[in-house]
């Protein structure tokens, strides 16, 4: 763990989170899901390529939707990335409960912990609403959040926008945004918050996380950084 920056946190009101390599190991149901679905497309008549490597999907996690599906299918037509949209989101829900899919290790027990010491979770993804909230209630980890964000949901071409919203809505003046992607610190650091950048995904490049307040290595160090925290 990088504890450059230990001294300098302060304790949170509330934690944000990213959802995809943050909170969920995404590729226990991403490649599954994936491979399913360019079968479906081929089938359908709707795309004639080959299968994109899933390493392309998979360094796109944290992007809002159009620019993904521009990332992986480049130059195709918009009604192919909004039928792989949809194809892709009804493989997620239905593997949640074929695949064996993982939360990191004691991310669950962790999330308990910070909540039993008076912070305040929410999540905050780029993903649909149902993908982000299906993760959640299939993991057992809805209750332990006071609600769950999405750019599918409020229709924002950003994390920006959407931790704005978030910290609105619920009168948050200080908060941690806890995420593995560069769209996580340019959220956190545009609206002022501490951002603890997650590089035990193995997805995000070398400069994915700059900016970053402190990195860690994995989800149970949050909960150290948290209690060394001085008081507010």
């Amino acid at each position: 763990m990088n504890s450059v920056n230990t001294k300098l946190l302060k304790k949170p009101e509330a934690m944000i989170f990213d959802m995809d390599g943050t909170l969920f190991k995404t590729e226990t149901l991403l490649i599954p899901a994936y491979d399913r679905l360019f079968t479906q497309l081929r089938e359908e008549g709707v795309y004639t390529g080959e299968t994109p490597p899933v390493e392309r999907m998979l360094s796109s996690l944290g992007m809002v939707l159009d620019d993904l599906w521009e990332r992986v299918l480049p130059g195709e037509d918009k009604k192919v990335h909004e039928r792989a949209d949809e194809l892709l989101l009804e493989n997620e829900l239905t593997g949640l409960h074929q695949f064996d899919t993982q939360l990191y290790p004691g991310t669950k027990a962790m999330l308990e912990e910070l909540k039993s010491s008076g912070v305040r979770l929410f999540v905050a993804s780029n993903g649909l609403e149902g993908y982000v909230k299906g993760i959640a209630d299939a993991h057992h980890i809805t209750p332990l959040f006071e609600e769950l964000y999405s750019a599918g949901q409020y229709q924002t071409a950003s994390k920006v926008d959407l931790v704005h919203i978030l910290l609105e809505k619920h009168g948050i003046s200080s908060a941690w945004m806890v995420g593995d992607r560069s769209s996580d610190v340019e959220a956190g650091l545009q609206n002022g918050l501490t951002v603890i950048g997650c590089a035990y995904a193995g997805f995000c490049g070398e400069h994915e996380l700059k900016g970053s307040h402190q990195i860690i290595q994995s989800f149970k160090e949050l909960t150290s950084l948290y209690l060394k925290a001085e008081e507010q």
